[in-house]
């Protein structure tokens, strides 16, 4: 996830963003690994392969996976052990990313709730 913050400051540093962008860069990465595998001596191969298999299945994960494990790694940064559903886990959010819209973090934890792990 990235913020934006060059936007922010066009509208203003107090504003509240409704926006979360996903960025994928997973193709790079696995170019990177599958030109690694190429070159790798023979004891180098499997840490490489696991690693390959772990760029694969992130990359087939869709925005709204990503957006929901995301929430759900912020709302761990700040502690919260509690339901994902519930009104806590909003408020937890928001403390985690303040500049979050209320509506944004909504939406965000509808995400998460239809994206369980």
């Amino acid at each position: 996830m990235i913020r934006m913050p060059g936007i922010t400051g066009i509208m203003g540093r107090n504003k509240k963003q409704d926006v979360v962008l996903v960025i994928r860069d997973a193709d790079m990465v696995a170019a990177a690994l599958t030109q690694a595998l190429a070159e790798a001596a023979p004891e180098e191969r499997p840490g490489l392969e696991r690693a390959a298999a772990l760029v694969e299945s992130t990359a087939a994960a869709t925005d709204d996976q990503l957006r929901a494990r995301w929430v759900r790694s912020r709302l761990a940064a700040v502690g919260f052990t509690g339901d994902v559903s519930s009104v806590a886990a909003v408020k937890a959010l928001r403390e985690a990313e303040p500049r979050l819209s209320l509506l944004a973090a909504v939406q965000l934890q509808r995400e998460a709730v239809a994206h369980p792990e």
